[in-house]
């Protein structure tokens, strides 16, 4: 009895050893292979979806790391998202802002956004040198900014976008023009206006009801006219919006109307009918934005368009187009993962990551040493970068009621309703009545 006992004792005793091993190993094994830190990323870009999955797959089987892309469309719902998140202080590693350089400015100041400079200038500025210029701009704030913010990049564009002049080559050809000579003047623009009300076809098209459109354009051509100088002058009030320049600029909307060159309805044309209308070789030339190359792709893949600088209506200052960076993410400035944050959006602004992107998506890639691998149309639009600029890195801004006044004035003049210095009058008296009350 007691030998039986000793031995149920000892193979009781070896039993609890070899649970108390593999625990043991287990935990061991634990430690020496521990969970990798989850990237979480928030975007609105319903268009890109499948290609960042994608692209996240191959960071995780490059680094371990996973990256999560959380879709959120459309933009009005993710921006609401987004503020809601900063209130409850639960924003994830990297997001997007949708909205003005203010706004932008405010995320910073509440500290949730990293300043990244030091990342950009790491290894004698490499990841700065490998982007465009006029993308980096618009996440940049420089010294004696107005928003108070300490210089530095706060941003990391993942592509650039230009807003542009494009034209039908064969409806060119139908109005017995060249389509490798499309114009280059305003004068030479208003005369094609006279071949296509002959020929009873539709001119430009463009969201115009949407006004912002019709708000760059008209900025595109004051800075022709005036150049940026006098444009700042006027909207820090000391240049009236009755100033002769200006009246040009809206004269110019009178003459596109009276010569043919405008589609019909355009005042009231929302930018998706207008992407319709040319897609379709409805028109014979369209005002958008280097988007539309994925756009047009699906609704006709056989357009035969170019992209153009808006035709030129003073040769005193260059012509000036709105672009810069497209889309843009930030890093969580009280992430725990910043560093993780930081390391993958530089792998996705890096060569092949970029190429990807652009022929996935058909966006241009905000990193210039990647637009030899792009397609030769999205390189027409990557090629007038230089000549770009945007209200959001001017380092002053516009009254909004201003803005609208100005845009809203323009509509009258293209339907014959108002002339353009009455448009001229009305939009200074707006502008007057905000210096007022801003003083």
């Amino acid at each position: 009895m007691k030998s039986g006992a000793r031995c149920k004792g000892s193979v009781f005793a070896f039993v609890v050893v070899c649970l108390y091993s593999a625990l043991s190993l287990l935990g061991c094994s634990s430690q020496k292979a521990p969970t990798q830190p989850a990237i979480t990323v928030w975007h609105w870009m319903t268009d890109r979806e499948p290609a960042f999955q994608t692209l996240a797959k191959q960071y995780q089987d490059n680094t371990g790391i996973k990256v999560n892309f959380e879709l959120y469309a459309p933009s009005d719902a993710y921006s609401q998202k987004v503020r809601a998140a900063a209130q409850g202080g639960n924003l994830p590693d990297v997001f997007g802002i949708l909205g003005e350089k203010r706004d932008f400015a405010s995320f910073i100041k509440a500290g949730h956004i990293l300043d990244i400079t030091p990342y950009m200038e790491e290894n004698n500025g490499e990841w700065r040198k490998m982007l465009f210029a006029k993308a980096l701009a618009v996440n940049e704030f420089g010294a004696g900014n107005s928003y108070g913010i300490t210089p530095g990049v706060y941003g990391v564009p993942i592509d650039v976008m230009t807003i542009q002049m494009l034209y039908n080559k064969d409806l060119f050809k139908k109005l017995g023009l060249d389509p490798e000579r499309p114009p280059q003047t305003f004068d030479e623009f208003i005369m094609v206006g006279a071949k296509i009300k002959e020929a009873n076809m539709e001119g430009l098209v463009s969201g115009w009801g949407e006004m912002w459109m019709i708000d760059c354009l008209a900025n595109n051509y004051a800075f022709n006219i005036m150049g940026k100088d006098k444009v700042l002058a006027t909207i820090r009030g000391e240049v009236p919006y009755t100033d002769p320049d200006w009246i040009k600029v809206f004269s110019l909307f009178d003459q596109m109307q009276k010569s043919g060159v405008l589609a019909s309805g355009l005042v009231t044309m929302v930018n998706k009918t207008a992407e319709q209308l040319f897609a379709n070789d409805k028109a014979v030339f369209a005002f958008n934005g280097s988007w539309c190359v994925n756009v047009y792709k699906g609704m006709n893949p056989n357009l035969n368009y170019g992209a153009i600088l808006p035709p030129k209506a003073s040769d005193k200052y260059p012509m000036a187009i709105w672009g810069g960076a497209g889309s843009s993410f930030m890093v969580n400035g009280r992430s725990a993962k910043k560093e993780e944050a930081v390391k993958f959006l530089k792998w996705l602004t890096t060569g092949d990551q970029q190429a990807y992107l652009a022929e996935a998506t058909k966006n241009l890639p905000a990193n210039k040493e990647s637009l030899g691998k792009i397609p030769a149309l999205l390189a027409q639009f990557a090629r007038n970068m230089d000549a770009t600029t945007l209200p959001n890195v001017w380092g002053i801004s516009e009254f909004s009621q201003v803005i609208e006044a100005f845009d809203k004035g323009i509509q009258p003049i293209i339907i014959g309703e108002k002339t353009p210095e009455q448009v001229a009058q009305e939009v200074q008296k707006v502008m007057e009545r905000e210096l007022s009350r801003a003083r």
